[in-house]
C-alpha cells in the first residue's frame, strides 16, 4: 500500500514539475539553459526529501530492532555502545565483514559466510570467515577477514625520534618514495625534517610512558635516558599520557603503519602449534584498514606467501608490516598484498580449492531483511 501511495505521490509530483515549467517559460520567458537549472533544482530538492524519507525509516527500523534484542530504547543502546570499547570492536568487525562481502559480491563472486557452531568437528581448512567462488565456476575457497593493529605506531613508539628513523630504515624496501636503497638513511632524516619539522625541535626529547618511569632505577653514571626521565618524573600518569597522544596526533598526519595483528588459540582441533593461524586455515587474508584509511578498504594476501613464522613453518607470524600510508592518501605496501581482489585469486591454484561436501553455511547474511 505504501508503494502505491509513492508511485502516485511521485507521479502527481511530475505532473505538477512539468505543469509549473511551462507556466514559467511562457510567464517570464525563460529559455532552455534557465528552465534546465531550474530543473535541477527542483530535482535536487525532490532528491532532498526522498533521502531525508529513507533516513527516518532507517531510524525506525534501528528503534524496532533495539527494542525487539536489547529491550531498551535507542539513546541507551547508543550510550551503551560509546562507553564499551569490546562492544564497538564486535560492530566494527561486523561492519568489515558485511562491506567485504558486498564488495566481493560485487565484483561478479558468490560469497557464504562459514558458520561459526560447526556440526561435530569444525574442518582444520575452514578456519576463516567466507567460502566464496568465481560465479560460473565450481571452485570454492576460504576467506579469512582481518583488521590492522589499532595502536601499532604507540607501539613501536614512533613518537620519539630515533624510534621513527630506525623502524622507518627497517622497513625502507617498503617505502617508495626513498629513491636510493644505499641512500636511504638520509633520504629518511630528510623527509622527517621536511614533513615532520617538529621533531627537530618541539619532540626532540624522548617519552618514555608512565609504567617505565615508575620503575626505572638511575644509574650510577648519568646517561641521555635517565635526563629525559628525571624531567619526566615530575608529571603525572594523564600528563604524561597526553604528550604522547600529542605527538601522535602529529606524527600520524604523516605516517601510519598498516600491522596485522594474527592471534588465534593454539592447539586442540585445529592441530596449531603456537597462538597464530597455519597457512592453510583459509586461502585469502583479507584486511580492512579503516582504522588507518578514509573509509573501508581491503588489502588481500596469500597466506602461502607470507613469509612463515620462525618457530613453526607451517604458521604465520603474529605481526606483519603491510606498509605504510604518507600524507593520508599516499599507499605503499609490500609485493605480497594486492588491493585489487582478483589480482590475489590469480595465485591460487585449483588443488588448493575446498570440498563442497564439508561447507558448513551460516545464512544470516542472505536474510538480513528478516531480522
Amino acid at each position: 500500500m505504501k508503494f502505491i501511495c509513492c508511485q502516485l505521490a511521485l507521479q502527481q509530483f511530475n505532473d505538477l514539475f512539468n505543469k509549473s515549467i511551462y507556466y514559467f517559460m511562457s510567464k517570464y520567458k525563460i529559455g532552455y539553459n534557465s528552465t534546465k537549472r531550474l530543473n535541477i533544482d527542483c530535482l535536487e530538492m525532490f532528491e532532498y526529501y526522498k533521502s531525508k524519507e529513507r533516513n527516518m525509516l532507517i531510524i525506525e527500523q534501528l528503534t524496532k530492532f533495539v527494542d525487539k534484542v536489547f529491550k531498551t530504547t535507542l539513546e541507551v543502546f547508543y550510550e551503551a555502545l560509546k562507553m564499551s570499547p569490546n562492544a564497538q570492536g564486535y560492530v566494527s568487525g561486523s561492519v568489515t565483514e558485511l562491506l567485504l562481502k558486498r564488495h566481493l559480491e560485487n565484483l561478479e563472486f558468490t560469497v557464504k559466510r562459514i558458520r561459526e557452531k560447526w556440526e561435530g568437528e569444525k574442518h582444520q581448512n575452514h578456519h576463516g570467515d567466507f567460502y566464496f567462488k568465481k560465479e560460473n565456476n565450481d571452485l570454492w575457497y576460504v576467506l579469512e577477514s582481518k583488521g590492522v593493529k589499532s595502536n601499532s605506531e604507540k607501539w613501536h613508539k614512533l613518537y620519539n625520534y630515533e624510534k621513527l628513523k630506525t623502524f622507518l630504515y627497517k622497513h625502507r624496501e617498503k617505502i617508495s618514495w626513498i629513491q636510493d636503497k644505499d641512500n636511504a638513511e638520509q633520504e629518511i632524516k630528510q623527509w622527517v625534517q621536511d614533513n615532520l619539522p617538529k621533531f627537530s625541535n618541539d619532540y626532540k626529547d624522548n617519552l618514555y610512558d608512565y609504567e617505565e618511569i615508575q620503575k626505572y632505577k638511575s644509574p650510577k653514571r648519568e646517561t641521555q635516558k635517565s635526563k629525559d626521565i628525571d624531567q619526566l618524573r615530575r608529571y603525572s600518569r594523564e600528563e604524561i599520557q597526553n604528550m604522547i597522544d600529542d605527538r601522535l596526533s602529529y606524527l600520524m598526519t604523516k605516517i601510519k603503519v598498516l600491522e596485522t595483528h594474527f592471534v588465534s588459540g593454539a592447539g586442540g582441533q585445529s592441530n596449531r602449534t603456537q597462538a597464530t593461524p597455519r597457512k592453510d586455515e583459509f586461502n585469502i587474508i583479507s584486511i580492512d584498514i579503516f582504522l588507518r584509511w578514509t573509509e573501508h578498504k581491503f588489502l588481500f594476501a596469500n597466506p602461502k606467501n607470507l613469509e612463515s613464522s620462525g618457530a613453526d613453518e607451517n604458521h604465520l607470524q603474529q605481526n606483519y608490516i603491510m606498509g605504510f600510508i604518507f600524507n593520508e592518501t599516499q599507499l605503499c605496501l609490500t609485493d605480497e598484498w594486492y588491493d585489487n581482489f582478483n589480482d590475489v585469486v590469480f595465485t591460487l591454484d585449483a588443488d588448493e580449492a575446498i570440498d563442497e561436501n564439508d561447507m558448513q553455511i551460516d545464512y544470516r547474511l542472505d536474510n538480513l531483511d528478516n531480522a
